[in-house]
């Protein structure tokens, strides 16, 4: 160094004088000393950026290099499917809904050598959409009302099976006193006193009744005293012929009343005790009806016991009929006018009404049975010129109680007069001889038996069929 001063520098207000350089100030020189950054100004969280336009660039450095450290890290984004995702829905297959295939449009088979046309790339997305997707199904058309099918007629029955299944439902009425009559003349036995006192004793308790039972007996005595020996065959003749008699006399006396009638609806009323099978026989009866191709009318009067309007809605369904019914615990009188009245309106061709079971020995209750009918009575007479009552009123009776079933078709007879009965059950029981006694105690005809459970075990009552199954040699 030579010592000398440094050049002086320039004055700040001489504009001839070049600005120094800013590497070339002085560190120490507070005039020249280029001023810190200010803080960063908090707001709301968030700093405030320096001001790119005034900031120096050695400042701006070093706030931006902060600020890409401070940035916080970028997720990247994966393919994976959330932990808790629903299952993807799978396409349903066609005709998977059991739907009837449609009348869709074909693509035409492809030709061998001509090539099929497709949408350039260019073509808008719409295009290519519409070249790729299948072909949009037509419109559903609108259903077309379909004949239902009808019932076809049923073939008549062969006499021989008819007899065959009667037979078979009195097999246990056979086991009765008719197998202990068989085993008394098997043999030839020698007419006697005692083979007289065991025919009687057989007889008088055979659930035939008394007065019949005397009828029988004074007809197989007669036959034994012409003969030495008694003949199985006579006494089988005997007692079949006064049975058949018994059986036909009632029939003669009340021929069945012809449905359908000369003024529609036919009416019948169905009356007895509790547990007989009313409704069972009802539905049974309306089916026969229906496969006739009459229009029936089911109405449940029966409003006192307990799910008895949903056992007859259960027959309406099977049957395909129509049901009438009221309130639970409604009057059964005022639910049969209705019902009669509704079916007179609406041309219904039968009208089969249930009613209540009741005791037999309970006059109150015997008397609600004569009200019904007079409602029923009404109901049918109204803008009639003539009074006018149901056509028929069964009494259903359990044929498997024997001598009880007798007593109640007498007190019955006392209070409701009735045309015709119904005897269920005889297929369970060895006392189907009541129904001899029935018909000869009440003069009243029998018009069904109920020899099995099915609908068609419900058969019209026949003298000669009924007295030739119960009277039949030999077992099946």
């Amino acid at each position: 160094m030579d010592g000398s001063a440094p050049p002086e520098a320039a004055a700040p207000d001489d504009p001839g004088a070049p600005a120094p350089p800013p590497e070339a100030a002085s560190s120490t020189d507070p005039a020249t000393h280029a001023a810190p950054p200010e803080p960063a100004r908090e707001r709301d969280g968030f700093a405030d950026a320096p001001d790119a336009q005034t900031e120096p660039a050695a400042v701006a450095a070093p706030l931006a290099a902060d600020a890409l450290r401070l940035a916080p890290e970028a997720v990247q984004e994966t393919a994976s499917e959330p932990l808790f995702a629903p299952p993807k829905a799978k396409p349903a297959p066609p005709g998977s809904l059991g739907l009837p295939p449609l009348n869709l449009p074909q693509r035409p088979p492809a030709t061998p050598g001509v090539a099929t046309p497709v949408a350039p790339a260019s073509a808008p997305a719409s295009a290519r959409a519409a070249e790729t997707s299948p072909p949009t199904p037509a419109p559903l058309a609108a259903p077309v009302p379909v004949e239902l099918p009808q019932a076809k007629p049923k073939p008549a029955r062969d006499p021989k099976e008819e007899q065959r299944r009667v037979r078979e439902g009195l097999s246990r009425t056979r086991k009765g006193f008719v197998a202990r009559l068989a085993e008394l003349v098997r043999g030839r036995p020698k007419v006697s006193d005692d083979l007289k006192d065991d025919i009687e004793e057989v007889l008088f308790t055979a659930d035939i009744g008394a007065k019949t039972a005397q009828k029988l007996l004074d007809g197989v005595t007669d036959a034994l005293d012409r003969d030495e020996v008694a003949d199985p065959d006579v006494v089988w003749s005997v007692i079949h012929s006064a049975a058949l008699d018994i059986l036909r006399a009632p029939h003669e006396a009340r021929p069945a009343t012809p449905v359908p009638v000369d003024e529609p609806p036919y009416v019948l009323l169905m009356i007895g005790v509790n547990g007989v099978g009313k409704t069972t026989t009802l539905g049974k009866l309306a089916s026969r009806h229906a496969a006739k191709g009459r229009r029936v009318l089911l109405v449940a009067g029966d409003t006192f016991r307990a799910a008895a309007r949903e056992q007859l809605d259960v027959w309406a369904r099977r049957v395909g009929c129509e049901i009438h019914f009221g309130k639970q615990g409604a009057d059964p009188s005022s639910v049969i006018f209705d019902g009669i009245a509704h079916a007179r309106t609406h041309g219904h061709d039968v009208v089969l009404c249930d009613t209540a079971g009741r005791l037999h020995t309970k006059k109150e209750l015997m008397d609600e049975l004569a009200k019904i009918r007079r409602s029923a009575g009404k109901a049918m007479s109204q803008g009639q010129s003539t009074e006018r009552w149901p056509h028929d009123t069964f009494l259903v009776l359990d044929a498997t109680i024997g001598q009880n079933a007798l007593s109640q078709a007498v007190l019955f007879k006392e209070t409701m007069e009735f045309t015709g009965l119904v005897l269920t059950k005889l297929d369970g029981t060895a006392k189907g001889g009541v129904v001899l006694g029935v018909c000869d105690e009440l003069q009243v005809p029998i018009r069904y038996i109920g020899i099995g459970e099915g609908i068609e075990d419900l058969r019209v009552f026949a003298p000669e069929t009924f007295a030739d199954a119960l009277f039949a040699r030999g077992e099946e």
